[in-house]
């Protein structure tokens, strides 16, 4: 039996994404969301370049959003996969009560909180 080593819950949540590289833009399909990155569906045919950053942006409401650069980790025909690698500290807000809502536990969300910020991958 596989031992678990995800450190980070993943929270499976709908929510409309949009996506910047470079001049290029895309919508998606937010799929689930943890500290570390982000799944997403894509909503038509497109390719990223797996070298450069992206721009994640989660529409939660009109005056809120989670926005993230992040990296390519996989791509398929319908998925993304993204690592998060910079997150602002209003995103980080918004993305530490989402978690806290699912998980059902503040204390488990300021145990992944420092997790994160305490360098552990």
């Amino acid at each position: 039996m596989t031992e678990e080593r995800r450190r980070f819950s993943r929270i499976d949540f709908d929510a409309r994404v949009e996506i910047a590289q470079g001049t290029n833009h895309w919508q998606a399909q937010l799929l689930d969301i943890s500290l570390k990155g982000v799944s997403l569906a894509k909503m038509g045919p497109y390719q990223v370049d797996t070298s450069t950053p992206l721009l994640v942006k989660i529409i939660l409401s009109d005056q809120s959003c989670i926005a993230m650069s992040t990296q390519l980790i996989q791509q398929t025909i319908e998925q993304l996969r993204l690592a998060c690698h910079i997150i602002d500290i209003d995103s980080v807000s918004h993305l530490r009560r989402l978690i806290e809502l699912n998980l059902g536990d503040a204390q488990a969300a300021e145990r992944e909180l420092s997790e994160l910020f305490g360098g552990h991958e």
